[in-house]
């Protein structure tokens, strides 16, 4: 099972995603989305891709959404974990893909199209990581 014993290593905030990361250590899943369009981007970035408007803000997500895609990286060996995570990109319920870890379930589980939500994992250093388990 897919339950790291040892903790993830502290993400390493830049200026661009510093709110996301203060969000996750409250313990709330947030996301960019541009004021002129609407449009969502992950990761967070200074211009809206679609019609480079300047202007973006923080709004709360629903956690929900479907594996799009999976892998279980083993070599390299993920640096901070005893076992390999199983990395997900996740379609959300908001209409865009996001990266994390699965928890909760073995690789021969995952199946495209699962039902997941967002959790949050405890770091290392006591952050908060978002992660996804199978939805109940």
């Amino acid at each position: 099972m897919s339950e790291q014993g040892q903790k993830p290593v502290d993400p390493i905030p830049t200026m661009e995603d510093k709110w996301y990361w203060e969000a996750a250590d409250r313990g709330e899943f947030l996301g960019e989305r541009c004021s002129a369009c609407q449009t969502f981007r992950h990761p967070p970035q200074p211009m809206c891709p679609r019609c480079h408007s300047l202007e973006h803000e923080h709004v709360a997500l629903s956690g929900n959404g479907v594996i799009d895609s999976w892998v279980m990286p083993v070599h390299p060996r993920s640096w901070g974990f005893d076992e390999p995570p199983i990395v997900v990109l996740v379609m959300l319920d908001e209409g865009y893909r996001v990266l994390g870890n699965l928890l909760d379930t073995n690789m021969d589980d995952v199946e495209m199209g699962m039902p997941v939500k967002v959790a949050f994992q405890e770091t290392s250093g006591g952050h908060q990581l978002p992660v996804f388990k199978p939805a109940d």
